[in-house]
């Protein structure tokens, strides 16, 4: 594992193809660039048959946000992050801020 300084080239939040609602956060590296997320932010609901929000979800909205130190999903673009790359074949799930000892590990958030 080893700490790196990346840049937020560009985000997704919305639905992917199973219409499960969803995030990612692209990253420009030193080495490449990468997608972290991927994670679902809803559930499905068998009483009304749909999906709705998840108080979790939600929550790692928020968190990735402060994170970051944004306050809009729109402003995470062009923002300078730290994560902990798991090296070759490894996927990042811990994103931290620049200048603050502050992290959030999507993985162990997630349960994962």
């Amino acid at each position: 594992m080893e700490i790196k300084n990346a840049r937020i080239t560009s985000t997704m939040l919305g639905r992917e193809d199973h219409g499960i609602m969803t995030f990612m956060i692209f990253v420009e590296l030193d080495g490449g660039s990468c997608g972290i997320g991927g994670y679902a932010i809803d559930q499905y609901n068998a009483a009304t048959k749909g999906r709705e929000f998840s108080p979790k979800g939600l929550e790692a909205i928020s968190r990735i946000l402060e994170t970051v130190g944004v306050g809009e999903w729109e402003k995470l673009k062009g923002s300078y992050i730290r994560v902990e790359d798991n090296g070759w074949g490894g996927r990042i799930t811990k994103i931290g801020n620049l200048m603050k000892d502050k992290w959030f590990d999507m993985e162990e958030f997630f349960g994962r």
